[in-house]
């Protein structure tokens, strides 16, 4: 049975994945708080990722598959950005998965894969979202230049999708009229749902995706890449 690595898997998209992932792998999900993990089959490892060092000794010895899920929604007017968020999503985002990356290189396993999260307004500008895109731009260009480096002992993969119905995206789904507005802006009609995501992680850590690396795949509703005002 192979093991699998989530970092950030009590919420969202990572504990969707966390569902599927463990009905057949052995689950390590490294986060915050495990309220929600009760009844899973998963082990759990106190951490923080803005402070704590990853503890690789609460690890096996090898891991065949990877997923960093940390995000944050930052939304606001460039002059009303402060600098200290920017840097404040920067820490999160993608200095926090660089860390845990050097913490777990070493014991990844020949063949294994990563699958790190960025959003659809890297490829596609949209205002108020320099915070986030600054970030989660920063993880593509990582995960392209580690795929490179690191081929063909391991895989590295992005999702990027657009606006999920998750905990961090409450407040921007917190009434009728909100998500109405938010599901016409793409194509398909709706938000994103966490399963829509979780479904092409646990696709891009399996052997079904093993001639794929430094991809950015979208699942977005069509945001990306259709225009159809």
């Amino acid at each position: 049975m192979k093991n699998i690595l989530l970092i950030g898997g009590s919420h969202g998209i990572g504990f969707a994945m966390a569902k599927t992932l463990a009905k057949d792998h052995n689950v390590f999900i490294a986060s915050r708080t495990a309220d929600a993990l009760d009844g899973l089959n998963v082990t759990h490892i106190p951490f923080d990722v803005t402070t704590d060092t990853l503890d690789t000794g609460l690890l096996p010895d090898a891991l065949h598959g990877f997923a960093y899920c940390p995000g944050s929604i930052n939304l606001k007017p460039f002059k009303m950005m402060a600098a200290s968020t920017f840097e404040e999503d920067m820490q999160l985002n993608f200095f926090g998965l660089v860390r845990v990356v050097k913490e777990i290189i070493a014991i990844m396993a020949e063949g294994s894969s990563m699958v790190f999260f960025s959003t659809v307004a890297v490829g596609t500008g949209m205002p108020f979202h320099t915070s986030v895109a600054a970030a989660k731009g920063a993880i593509e260009g990582f995960a392209k230049s580690l795929a490179a480096e690191y081929a063909p002992k391991l895989r590295v993969n992005v999702v990027a999708p657009s606006l999920v119905d998750t905990p961090l995206a409450g407040r921007l789904l917190n009434n009728d009229r909100k998500r109405d507005m938010m599901a016409e802006r793409h194509p398909l009609k709706r938000v994103g749902e966490a399963e829509d995501i979780a479904h092409i992680g646990v696709f891009l850590l399996s052997e079904q995706s093993s001639w794929m690396t430094g991809q950015v795949v979208g699942v977005d509703g069509g945001m990306g890449s259709l225009n159809i005002s």
